[in-house]
């Protein structure tokens, strides 16, 4: 491996730590610089989840302030991906992802427009939440899981919106609560896909030091910018990668 390659990944991890903290949209940068580089589509799935959990780990550093106090929720909503996550694996062990492939477009696209939606939510409504509404977030948030495990574009942001609408929670404080549950049930994927699978490990090293960079920036970015462009510029890349999946799934 080069020199530049190296370079070359460590910039692309930089994109999608930023991506992945900010907009949950990793995928967007990362993935293809793992293609470019000649690995082959179904083990730079692998590859980068590989790198993506430095993303979590840098951007839990950098968030110790909006997550002070938040802990303990923070682990309970993660119990519920972690569980989803293992399902996931055991699906996609199973059954290929191209069975799910054809509706991935559509899933996509409509945590885009949530996350718009999501953002006219009042907090106060959530303290008021009948107990079976909050239950029905909670399975949500397990099928969430399932989706990281199995598939996984785009299921930050739904993670997002989810915990939106379970908390009370300034947006920023959200985001860090889910860039901390996403990454544990990005973790047991890993640890699963290790024993399972093939982890391009050479390419994986520079991509993941990008990507706890990115991860590490993302936060300092989001208390510096407000919150209704951030919503609009997930809703964005949702949408543009929505269009992606659904030009691979059914214009290819």
């Amino acid at each position: 491996m080069t020199i530049w390659t190296i370079i070359f990944l460590l910039i692309g991890g930089v994109a999608g730590g930023l991506l992945s903290s900010v907009a949950s949209m990793a995928s967007l940068a990362s993935y293809p610089v793992l293609l470019a580089v000649g690995i082959p589509p179904v083990y730079a799935n692998v590859t980068n989840d590989a790198a993506l959990i430095w993303t979590s780990i840098g951007s839990t550093i950098s968030s110790t302030k909006e997550l002070k106090g938040h802990w303990k929720e923070t682990w309970f909503y993660t119990i519920f991906t972690v569980i989803g996550s293992v399902m996931g694996c055991v699906l996609l062990l199973s059954f290929p992802s191209s069975v799910f492939e054809k509706a991935v477009p559509f899933f996509i696209a409509f945590s885009g427009i949530m996350i718009i939606i999501s953002g006219k939510h009042n907090a106060l409504n959530t303290a008021k939440q009948p107990m079976w509404l909050k239950i029905v977030y909670l399975v949500a948030l397990l099928i969430m899981g399932v989706y990281t495990g199995y598939f996984g574009a785009a299921g930050g942001v739904i993670v997002l919106v989810l915990l939106t609408y379970i908390t009370n929670e300034k947006f920023i404080v959200i985001n860090a609560i889910k860039n901390v549950v996403c990454g544990f049930a990005n973790l047991v994927a890993l640890i699963i896909f290790m024993f399972t699978s093939r982890i391009y490990w050479l390419q994986a090293i520079p991509l993941a030091i990008g990507m706890f960079i990115g991860g590490y920036i993302g936060p300092a970015i989001l208390r510096r910018v407000p919150e209704k462009p951030v919503r609009i510029f997930i809703a964005a890349l949702a949408f543009t990668q929505a269009g992606y999946f659904f030009y691979t799934a059914y214009l290819r």
